[in-house]
């Protein structure tokens, strides 16, 4: 057991354990090997958990916003320094390159915390003159938060959830993916490390019914999800039975535009990490790459060539560009995608096979002549698997681009800004990008519209959905009664 944990979960500022909560297996993908053993929280940790973030809240939100900003900036600041140890750990735990792990998880997660420290004290109230009366505003932090983090970035997801909640003056119970449980203890550790009040990052280990105990809980005022849209839905509806607030940020199908007098090798060079990095496990990817015709065959041709360059390997080697799928049961699903879109017609033009590593390992796998009612073009695949689809105008590409449920991101190249901006400004995605792909840096706000979410995380966007205004009327002369 390489990365076993001093116990499975951390409540109250402290390691704890239950063995009567059902086993968690945590497997290193690249091989199979368990890494570590927890354990289910049990009834009694959720409720020690919930009790304990709802005392601590108020005195932290009583706290002044430069303090709080000072412990956060301290755990960014150990979080840079522990990076190579971190990303070591995030690589076992998911399976992704460590050339990956040591620039986009840990790294952003920093950064999200340096950048909400920094925001948490500019964030004030107004006052509304109204003639000799006026009413002022303040902004309260909502209470307790829920985090349920996705297994494929998931300590960059419980940072993106801690930093706002935190810096705001809420506290959070953070229930990360069974998959992947390893990060969020960390995180847990290195922000009481900072000086964090005992009872205000909580870490729950669990399943499905863990996550339903904290959602439904009468203490919760928040629930921010990141998972499947199906997912989605349940934890949804449920937060909706309490009036709690929430953010949803769910799967995509996202378009990924091509226009014939776009750069082609930055094109293509997006299309691919927009479908390859973290073997494709990403929520935003473009896995709908639509050329335009002009372009279409030395489109291909040439993704086909920069394809098979790509370096599969051990996930611990710095020269691995592809690693494994997170688990068997993600291996089977892309496998049975790529199965379908052969039978339905998709012309594969790279990759298709379980890579020659065996295990976990799917080739980087593109296919071409998609059509808009493939399967390939409409579900999520959540691995290495990329949807060629051509087009001729503007006009029909976007309302192909759109004739989706999803509506998480977007992306668009070409040489022409003026078409740049004219294509984004009508896609139906809460997430664009122009001559670029998947790059979420923490200032800008990110997340989906239609079945890809609700809400925003990051930028100064998710302060609106970590706190609540809270208006007061000052009557600065006598009352004017009728009777």
């Amino acid at each position: 057991m390489r990365a076993q944990p001093k116990a499975s979960h951390f409540v109250n500022g402290a390691y704890v354990e239950d063995t009567a909560g059902a086993v968690i297996e945590v497997v290193y993908p690249a091989t199979g090997e368990m890494i570590a053993r927890l354990h289910e929280a049990t009834p009694a940790v959720i409720d020690t958990a919930l009790a304990g973030a709802a005392a601590a809240q108020r005195e932290w939100a009583a706290t002044r916003p430069v303090e709080r900003a000072r412990i956060l900036r301290r755990a960014a600041e150990s979080i840079r320094a522990r990076n190579t140890e971190l990303s070591r750990l995030e690589t076992l735990d998911t399976g992704k390159p460590i050339q990956e792990t040591e620039v986009a998880d840990w790294p952003s997660g920093a950064d999200a915390l340096e950048y909400f420290a920094g925001l948490a004290p500019t964030v004030t109230g107004e006052t509304i003159p109204l003639g000799r009366d006026f009413v002022y505003t303040i902004r309260e932090p909502l209470g307790v938060c829920v985090g349920i983090g996705a297994w494929n970035y998931p300590s960059q997801i419980a940072c993106w959830k801690a930093a706002p909640a935190l810096s705001l003056g809420n506290a959070m119970v953070f229930k990360p993916s069974e998959v992947t449980p390893l990060g969020a203890l960390k995180l847990a550790e290195i922000l009481v490390e900072a000086g964090l009040p005992a009872g205000l990052f909580n870490v729950v280990q669990g399943r499905g019914s863990v996550g339903a105990a904290l959602v439904t809980d009468k203490r919760v005022a928040k629930v921010s999800l990141t998972g499947s849209v199906p997912t989605g839905r349940r934890v949804y509806a449920a937060a909706a039975e309490g009036i709690r607030h929430v953010t949803m940020e769910l799967g995509g199908k996202s378009p990924l535009i091509v226009f014939d007098d776009a750069d082609l090798e930055s094109a293509i060079g997006a299309a691919m990490l927009g479908n390859f990095y973290s073997a494709g496990q990403i929520c935003s990817n473009g896995t709908r790459v639509f050329v335009q015709k002009g372009i279409k065959d030395r489109f291909i041709a040439r993704l086909a060539e920069r394809t098979r360059a790509i370096r599969l390997g051990d996930p611990l080697d710095p020269e691995t560009q592809l690693g494994p799928l997170v688990s068997a049961q993600q291996f089977d699903k892309v496998m049975a995608y790529i199965a379908k879109a052969e039978a339905e017609g998709g012309r594969l033009v790279a990759g298709g096979s379980r890579a020659a590593l065996g295990g976990l390992y799917v080739e980087p796998t593109a296919f071409a002549d998609v059509t808009d009612e493939m399967t390939l073009a409409c579900e999520e695949v959540f691995g290495p698997v990329m949807a060629i689809l051509d087009f001729e105008t503007e006009d029909e590409v976007i309302a192909r681009a759109n004739a989706t449920e999803f509506g998480l991101a977007a992306g668009v190249f070409t040489a022409d800004l003026a078409r740049g901006h004219r294509v984004v400004g009508r896609l139906q995605a809460g997430t664009c990008w122009i001559n670029a792909y998947n790059l979420t840096p923490v200032e800008g706000p990110f997340g989906g519209v239609k079945s890809s979410g609700v809400g925003r995380e990051n930028g100064k966007a998710a302060v609106e959905h970590y706190t609540q205004v809270k208006s007061v009327y000052v009557g600065m002369g006598p009352v004017d009664a009728p009777y």
